[in-house]
């Protein structure tokens, strides 16, 4: 059996199961967004009265983060009535993030577990060798209900990494590469596992992105085998309660692919789809009115760090906006602390409270007809970030962070010094002198 039968097997209570059965699994972590308050309707609408298991419920207000309109509050003042009638404790309210990235900053993602919540991108959930997966609001009100759900055990994509990762070439990149050859339905209700030696250069934040981004590929859920790195990750944050499953070396794979990442270049997706991929150069120069920095897929302290190295000492251009959206609460906080987020307003960015923001064309930094913005995040369909006239294109933090220095597309490797790298951002927690003055006034004197 591969690892992803043998937690659905556990869950389960089977020996064994095989792809293509339905099983009926305890899951371990469900979670609701503020998007899906008719799952509440739902779990009275079928009979329910009491949340099997509230201390494994998470309630995650990071859609509507801050309320924009009046419906949206009243939908957290109601989501907030439940959880205390129910005994809820876990409210991530407007404060603390994206649902993915408070999962892994409180400990919760862990190996051999089930995760569900009622967001696409819970594939995200693989980096740490669990089983993520979206649903709607019927199936977790089911959930919430019972404690269970039913799955369609899925046939398993390996696609090995390997090579070394070029400087300025990011996970997002990789994926992207990735995407744009195998195309958007390529693994349609299929896992997709990434394996390979390349997969030590990772980090977790980076084997987050790409698991989130196999949602674009149509998976129902990721995989990465857990290692030092995951194990690592985890101790800090005082998990060691799990079990790690391992893959049978007789296992058959639906699909074994390799792919060398020292080959990867830059990469953007363009309008109006994410598998609809070219080498960024064959944008470079195209202006760019947004440069958006944020979401579950490059919103993570290492995306600001890098941003911040590249626009450090530096103006955003006149004509060009860049908004950052921190994925969480510690990630603000340890942003803050490592002088990130100031060097960042420094050079003129916005930064806007945690959570989903623009990323679902609901609020924070939304587009007009016509305008182009280069960001981080991970869909670009038409509307997704307001207008449906105006034009996503998706990129590493490191490009969206060069395109704002610019101002138009422009290849982040050409900051790298002879080492190699970005330079070095100061750690401080200070706010830069001049940072109240805009930079009309400083021209002015």
């Amino acid at each position: 059996m591969h690892a992803i039968e043998k937690i659905l097997a556990a869950k389960a209570g089977k020996s064994s199961v095989h792809a293509g059965e339905i099983v009926n699994c305890r899951v371990d972590w469900a979670g609701i967004n503020d998007l899906y308050y008719q799952t509440v309707k739902s779990f009275y609408e079928m009979g329910g009265e009491r949340v099997v298991d509230p201390e494994h419920v998470v309630l995650f207000f990071d859609h509507y983060a801050p309320c924009a309109t009046e419906k949206q509050a009243d939908n957290h003042k109601r989501f907030r009535t439940f959880a205390r009638e129910q005994g809820i404790r876990h409210l991530m309210d407007i404060n603390e993030g994206v649902c993915h990235q408070v999962m892994a900053d409180h400990g919760f993602s862990a190996p051999g577990e089930v995760i569900v919540i009622t967001d696409s991108h819970t594939t995200t959930h693989g980096a740490f060798g669990a089983f993520g997966t979206g649903v709607g609001a019927t199936d977790l009100a089911v959930i919430l209900a019972t404690g269970r759900l039913w799955f369609k055990v899925p046939e398993v994509i390996r696609i090995n990494l390997t090579g070394k990762l070029p400087a300025g070439v990011y996970a997002k990149d990789i994926v992207l590469s990735i995407i744009g050859k195998l195309k958007a339905d390529y693994a349609v209700y299929k896992a997709v596992e990434f394996a390979g030696p390349a997969l030590q250069q990772l980090s977790i934040s980076e084997r987050m992105t790409l698991c989130n981004m196999t949602t674009e590929m149509g998976a129902k859920t990721s995989y990465i085998q857990p290692d030092a790195i995951t194990l690592q990750f985890l101790k800090e944050r005082g998990r060691q309660d799990f079990t790690v499953y391992e893959t049978d070396a007789d296992y058959v794979y639906a699909a074994d692919l390799t792919f060398d990442v020292s080959e990867v270049e830059p990469q953007l997706a363009a309008p109006f789809s994410v598998d609809n991929v070219q080498a960024l150069s064959a944008y470079a120069g195209m202006h760019v009115d947004q440069a958006y920095l944020g979401s579950c897929t490059g919103g993570r302290t290492e995306d600001f760090a890098v941003a911040a190295k590249i626009l450090a000492g530096q103006h955003i251009p006149a004509g060009t906006r860049m908004v950052m959206v921190p994925a969480s609460k510690a990630v603000l906080a340890e942003c803050l602390a490592k002088g990130y987020i100031q060097t960042l307003l420094a050079a003129g960015a916005t930064l806007t409270a945690s959570g989903c923001a623009a990323c679902l064309g609901i609020h924070q930094g939304l587009l007009a007809a016509d305008e182009v913005c280069l960001s981080s995040t991970n869909r670009n369909f038409p509307g997704r970030m307001g207008s449906v006239k105006g034009r996503i294109y998706l990129g590493s933090p490191a490009s969206v962070a060069a395109a704002a220095r610019n101002g138009v597309v422009t290849d982040p490797r050409q900051y790298l010094d002879e080492k190699g790298e970005f330079p070095k951002v100061k750690d401080t927690t200070s706010i830069p002198r001049g940072l109240l003055l805009n930079r009309y006034s400083r021209r002015a004197g």
